[in-house]
């Protein structure tokens, strides 16, 4: 079965994450895309390296069905390679600073100038304008930035998120932008510039804090796992372990409350509506305690799980892996790699077409692994593409 996107050309110049997961995704459904690295590796291809070749795990995740090409794009030589792939292109993706798109051609006018209804898929720490447009950042500025930090934990230290969920939101982001994009100009022939920012993504996750605030100054501060604006919602301790319970509405409630077989919380106005819960939530909070303390993990998990009441263990990386829902859902799809000792088990894209799914046909590609094929295609012959090699550009 053919992807929806094939015959989509994309040329992914991207780093770290918020650029390279928007080609993961259109190519695991279907486009071609060119990685194009440094001629000794960029630097995400070495993130918390886990094999022989010091290819690390990030890499691994977000570079499958991708073919590499090495490349010096400040080179003569690379800038004409450069033209010829944006000639074949329909797609450049580059989250990098505006001065160094333009220092390597990359910037819209020098693409338009090449393939007129090219589309640029770009995205910065801070976007614009403004005063901070020029500066640089990674996932956890716009963390601290939105007001997710400082809401998180128990405020004294603020903690931010382990995982990158702003660069991550910035890369679904453009990925959605792309598609439009493209939509667009398969109705009107015109290439455009899809811009995300990891900022602005942050703040769009904490909208409706913020909304709050400027609304109705709540002036909210942490409380570490507990909810806010609703209850029982907490990580409880277990006998064997950590349990998450949020109840969000008054049917969950009513479940909630049949469950501890008690029919007071329920005339008490307490605890009248979701707000008052979250208000009176330490009191909830320490019934729910009390009831998980005398389980284990599965015990609880499986019985608020037949009420239908939400819940999750909090499980260690291993044991998420290891979960069975997740296995025989197939999320996770295990990919060979040369020099690590064990397949990679590589998260699918976490979004299923029934008609047109995608998948990951190849696994992430060695450093340079398809420059020949590349060039070849480009009407390179081999004499020509050693000369590059000699002379630095490949």
């Amino acid at each position: 079965m053919t992807g929806v996107l094939e015959g989509i050309r994309v040329l992914d110049f991207g780093r770290y994450i918020a650029g390279p997961y928007v080609a993961t995704l259109l190519a695991e459904f279907g486009a071609d895309v060119i990685r194009i690295e440094k001629r000794e590796g960029s630097e995400d291809r070495f993130v918390t390296p886990i094999g022989a070749g010091g290819e690390g795990a990030l890499f691994m995740q977000i570079n499958r069905n991708k073919r590499s090409l090495t490349l010096d794009p400040m080179t003569p030589g690379g800038q004409e390679i450069i033209a010829k792939l944006v000639a074949t292109a329909d797609v450049v993706i580059a989250n990098l600073p505006p001065q160094t798109l333009k220092a390597m051609r990359l910037d819209y006018e020098s693409l338009k100038a090449i393939k007129p209804d090219i589309i640029l898929t770009t995205a910065s720490a801070f976007g614009g304008p403004g005063p901070w447009s020029e500066r640089v950042g990674f996932d956890g500025i716009g963390q601290v930035m939105s007001g997710a930090v400082y809401m998180t934990g128990q405020g004294d230290p603020p903690y931010r998120a382990s995982v990158n969920w702003v660069d991550f939101g910035t890369a679904l982001h453009c990925a959605f932008g792309t598609l439009a994009a493209l939509m667009e100009r398969g109705k009107s022939g015109r290439g455009q510039v899809v811009e995300g920012a990891l900022l602005a993504t942050a703040l769009t996750f904490v909208n409706a804090t913020l909304i709050e605030q400027a609304v109705i100054s709540a002036d909210r501060v942490p409380t570490g796992n507990r909810g806010q604006t609703t209850a029982p919602s907490d990580i409880y301790r277990t006998r064997d372990g950590w349990v998450l319970c949020q109840v969000t509405g008054q049917p969950l409630f009513e479940r909630w409350a049949r469950l501890m077989g008690e029919d007071f919380w329920l005339t008490d106005p307490r605890f009248s509506d979701d707000l008052k819960r979250g208000e009176n939530g330490v009191a909830v909070s320490e019934r729910m305690a009390r009831w998980c303390a005398e389980r284990t993990t599965s015990e609880a998990v499986d019985t608020l799980g037949k009420a239908r009441i939400p819940s999750g263990p909090v499980l260690s990386p291993q044991q998420a892996l290891d979960h069975p829902h997740v296995q025989a859902a197939e999320f996770m799809q295990d990919v060979d790699y040369p020099g690590l000792p064990r397949a990679a088990p590589l998260s699918r894209a976490p979004v299923r077409l029934s008609a047109t799914p995608g998948g990951i046909r190849m696994r992430p590609p060695k450093l340079g692994e398809h420059t020949d094929l590349v060039l070849a295609e480009l009407g390179y012959d081999a004499a020509a593409i050693a000369r590059l090699r000699e002379c630095g550009v490949v």
